[in-house]
């Protein structure tokens, strides 16, 4: 067995009250401390099937145009997310299975590109928009009972589980493989920088921010007592670990190198992005009104959050 990540999005960043301010409040963190971003997803080759976690962002995707004040920059592109699924060796037809963890579009964006795959996802999340028009979901129950600390899983395959770890969104999950004595958690967007699983800190992305911090609890909890190697969609340090097979260890943190970021080369193109869902505002679509005129209450059509959770494109 074999897990490769799927690069597609690199040289982005994070700031400190992004990743660490859901539960104490942005205002207590610095918005110039920006962590490394990037995007993957992931890729597990079992031999026999190949199985994919996360399907990335959907074709023609635009770019943020970052400034100063942007909380998040999710990085340039490499490629899209299927030509770095196809650079990796694999035809789309090949995939049996999708391994959902969430409904948000940088992780279910190519889940239509798949046509031989089946697409498991927790139950609460078959009913979002992104999911909409797929005739292939496995609605996942968990009927597998504890894995670990873990109150409820669902066996994939040999050695792959699918767990259920409510909060970012109603219906999130993780996904751990055991191979060769380690535990490769990967766990989506539990943290968007493995510097808020050594901090202990929740992001200001959730549905549930009781349900995110048991989750979060619980997967520091399984950290400590197993040899996990966690793999993040949303920094290099994902497949960094991945890659040199690195065991975390809360008490001995990695050291952080921050993102060094130019915004001098910036030209945006009138388009805003939603940080959150990736709908993307476009005000040709909208009789020309710009995204600067909306109502201060304006809300984002698909998840509903603030016009702060945009970014210009």
């Amino acid at each position: 067995m074999e897990i490769k990540a799927v690069k597609f999005r690199r040289d982005g960043f994070y700031t400190q009250p992004f990743v660490f301010g859901g539960e104490e409040g942005k205002e207590k963190f610095d918005k110039n401390v920006r962590f490394r971003g990037s995007l993957q997803n992931y890729l597990i080759d079992t031999g026999s099937e190949v199985i994919l976690l996360d399907t990335g962002l959907p074709a023609g995707f635009p770019e943020e145009v970052p400034n100063e004040d942007s909380p998040i920059f999710t990085g340039k592109d490499i490629c899209s997310y299927m030509d770095a699924f196809k650079a990796l060796g694999y035809k789309p037809e090949q995939v049996t299975k999708i391994l959902l963890t969430h409904r948000h579009a940088d992780h279910s964006g190519e889940l239509k590109s798949f046509p031989n795959a089946k697409v498991y996802v927790n139950q609460e999340e078959v009913d979002a928009a992104e999911l909409q028009g797929l005739t292939n979901i496995v609605p996942v129950s968990y009927t597998d009972g504890a894995y670990y600390n873990f109150p409820e899983s669902q066996k994939i395959a040999d050695g792959i589980y699918l767990i259920k770890a409510k909060g970012h969104t109603k219906g999130n999950s993780i996904i751990v493989v055991e191979m060769d004595g380690l535990f490769y958690m990967l766990h989506g967007d539990i943290t968007y920088v493995d510097e808020a699983l050594y901090e202990d800190k929740q992001s200001i992305v959730f549905d549930d921010l009781p349900a995110a911090r048991e989750t979060l609890n619980r997967v520091r909890e399984f950290v400590r007592n197993h040899p996990t190697v966690y793999c993040g969609t949303h920094t290099p340090q994902g497949y960094e670990n991945l890659e040199a097979k690195r065991v975390m260890d809360l008490d001995h943190p990695v050291p952080t190198i921050l993102a060094e970021v130019d915004f001098s080369k910036q030209e945006a193109s009138g388009k805003y992005v939603c940080s959150i869902c990736g709908y993307v505002y476009d005000p040709a679509e909208h009789d020309g009104v710009a995204f600067e005129d909306l109502p201060d209450d304006w809300r984002c059509p698909r998840c509903k959050q603030p016009k702060e959770k945009f970014n210009p494109a």
